[in-house]
């Protein structure tokens, strides 16, 4: 009897390690994908395929051709994003501390790094879960048919001019979705549809980390593999329509001349901080969840690939799309024309073929300029390079495709189902990345983490009421462009620099080689000593002086003209902007300036111990039992963090279990 226990546990646990290593590779392929954003950087995949669509009219805006943009920004994560991903993972495991425990640990002037990186992810979690309301809107809004954004309103049997001036999908994104104001200086009212739909969402993510694996360990199934179900079934669809082979080779074709221009490469550098999570701080808790033994280099190269092929796949996805879309739109363009020079008697029916109508274009030159015939440029070029800015992505371009497919609220469910479930997930990964840091805070040991997780998403869910009105987008934008984006640099900056030169690089590679057996070579040497600083120090400095010699621009509807408008930020809202940048640096300034001169002794605020590494809440003890596991734990969050976060493997009171590690 007693044999056959002991057998039944073991296969108890053999089963309960299958389940943890199944739920750890489920959550490096959920980091692959991510949310469309404000058209930055907070859905790094989505975000990738925006940068790679912009055009000729972006261009003249901001003079270049983001067509470039693959290729800095494969140099730059083989550069810069790689090799710090080992750093805060690497040092996260070895020293068995969360954020604010390295820095103090490797050297006191340094621990304002962690209060940073909890500030920066603050200012993201404001306006993350917004994205995710519109996602509710629409996802309300699609199981209806034809699509509300299908067709323009009509009053007195005549379409609203605001929509004949645009389009159907860019009115009901400006006009019914956002109610937008001309410019950021006139919020206008709260629109209450926005507010309602904001409160679930922040009540959808309170209740989901306060239950943890409870009530989302199965969810994580789901939110690991339906994205990439959707994009399966999209990349089916995609490749199969008209137009698709289009819009591939606008993707991969960049004209080269345009990598001279630094720009490209500040924003691919810049993103590539995004696409894994990098210097927000997470990754280093997530690290100290690792067992001592475990290998955070193949962790590493793992997540790193499946970046790569997400990144490529999500690319033909939303690419096939485009150009499908930008193709029905070509099509429409020269039926209309053909229907004009038929009207015009040039013509002998209205399906006559494309070489009659080319050379009846050709010889049109004198007639026209008689006849005044109003044809439109049909131009597919043109189409495609006017495929999307920002928002635009998601809820205009992908919106108009939709509904250009048979059985349109089908797709537009699916759609919008998996822009939900990434953008719920990585909002809890931004959130319980924070939390941790707020824990760790001696000061707040007594209060209960139920009561902190709530006061945040309560103080979140009141600031983002600004991105609840009129110019709440404008307002979205303005966060995404400068709420983390010097801040992150700088505590990358900071962190390779203290990891490299002040714990030292002859003992941090000797640390991966005990923890791994696999000593880091001239490869990782290189990086981490000399050209990853270097790039980040380029990016920090570069970051500056855009802001400071380019007075920043944001898209503002028109609703005269029917489209968005380019439009300087005025000097309140720049002063906001230097705020929220001054916000985020000025801890790793302050404590080291304290620090360095004995001002105050801050050693009693912060909560020295490491975290414990497994058994720390109800709901983890109960899923892992006595399984004394072997995987890579900690990189479960890692990756959930890095953008992307599933739902929560943990609960938010498990961040707050700082004690003494097992010795």
């Amino acid at each position: 009897m007693a044999s056959l226990v002991l057998t039944n546990s073991s296969q108890l646990t053999a089963l309960k390690s299958y389940q943890i290593k199944l739920s750890d590779t489920l959550s490096y392929i959920s980091d692959a994908v991510t949310l469309p954003d404000a058209g930055h950087h907070s859905g790094h995949q989505w975000y990738l395929c925006y940068r790679c669509v912009q055009g000729p009219e972006f261009e003249s805006v901001k003079g270049r051709d983001s067509r470039a943009f693959l290729i800095p920004f494969t140099v730059m994560l083989f550069l810069e994003g790689i090799p710090l991903f080992l750093v805060e993972l690497g040092i996260g495991q070895r020293m068995r501390l969360g954020s604010l425990g390295v820095w103090n640990t490797i050297h006191p002037w340094l621990g304002g790094i962690g209060i940073t990186s909890c500030i920066v992810t603050f200012f993201v979690a404001l306006y993350y879960n917004v994205i995710i309301t519109w996602c509710f809107f629409y996802l309300f809004n699609s199981f209806q048919s034809p699509l509300p954004w299908a067709n323009c309103p009509m009053i007195n049997n005549t379409e609203v001019p605001e929509c004949e001036k645009s389009s159907e999908t860019a009115y009901f994104w400006y006009r019914t979705t956002l109610d937008s104001s001309p410019n950021i200086d006139e919020l206008g009212d709260l629109k209450w549809w926005i507010v309602i739909l904001l409160l679930l969402a922040w009540v959808v993510v309170f209740f989901i980390m306060m239950k943890g694996i409870q009530s989302s360990g199965k969810v994580v199934y789901f939110t690991s593999m339906f994205p990439y179900i959707v994009l399966t079934i999209f990349f089916i669809r995609g490749i199969t329509l008209k137009g698709a082979s289009a819009g591939l080779e606008h993707m991969y074709t960049p004209k080269v001349e345009k990598l001279l221009d630094p720009k490209v490469w500040l924003d691919a550098a810049t993103q590539v901080f995004y696409s894994f999570g990098l210097a927000f701080g997470s990754l280093i808790a997530f690290g100290s969840y690792n067992t001592p033994d475990n290998n955070c280099v193949r962790d590493v190269i793992l997540v790193s690939i499946t970046n790569a092929f997400t990144a490529i796949y999500a690319s033909i996805v939303v690419f096939a799309i485009l150009g499908f879309k930008a193709m029905t739109n070509f099509d429409k363009c020269l039926a209309n024309n053909k229907m004009k020079l038929f009207q015009h008697n040039l013509l002998p029916n209205v399906n006559v073929s494309t070489d009659i109508y080319e050379s009846t274009l050709a010889n049109l030159t004198a007639i026209n300029a008689t006849m005044d015939i109003d044809l439109e440029t049909c131009d597919l070029s043109q189409q495609l390079n006017q495929a999307a800015e920002g928002t635009g992505l998601a809820f205009i371009v992908f919106t108009q495709a939709i509904v250009e497919l048979p059985g349109s609220p089908f797709w537009a469910v699916i759609f919008f189902l998996m822009l939900l479930s990434l953008g719920v997930g990585s909002q809890i990964g931004i959130l319980e990345g924070m939390l941790c840091t707020i824990f760790d805070i001696e000061l707040l040991k007594r209060i209960r983490k139920q009561y902190i997780t709530a006061s945040v998403c309560l103080i979140c869910f009141l600031v983002g009421l600004i991105f609840c009105t009129g110019a709440g987008e404008y307002w979205l934008t303005l966060f995404d462009s400068f709420a983390g984006t010097i801040g992150l640099v700088l505590v990358a900056l900071l962190e390779t620099l203290a990891v490299m030169y002040v714990y030292g690089h002859e003992k941090f590679t000797q640390d991966i080689e005990d923890m791994t057996g696999y000593r880091p070579g001239f490869y990782w040497q290189i990086t981490w000593r000399l050209l990853g600083p270097l790039l980040m120090l380029c990016v920090l400095v570069s970051s500056v002086l855009n802001l400071i010699l380019e007075k920043p621009h944001y898209k503002a509807w028109d609703a005269n003209k029917g489209m968005a408008v380019e439009a300087a930020y005025p000097d309140w809202v720049m002063v906001v902007a230097i705020l929220m940048i001054t916000a985020g640096v000025l801890p790793i300034i302050l404590v080291f300036l304290l620090r360095r001169f004995q001002c105050l002794k801050l050693d009693v605020s912060i909560h020295q111990g490491a975290i414990r590494r497994i058994d720390t809440t109800v709901s983890t003890k109960e899923m892992m039992g006595d399984v004394d596991t072997t995987t890579s734990f900690g990189v479960v969050w890692a990756v959930f963090y890095a953008t992307r976060a599933t739902n929560s493997l943990h609960t938010s009171d498990r961040l707050g279990c700082h004690v003494p590690p097992d010795q």
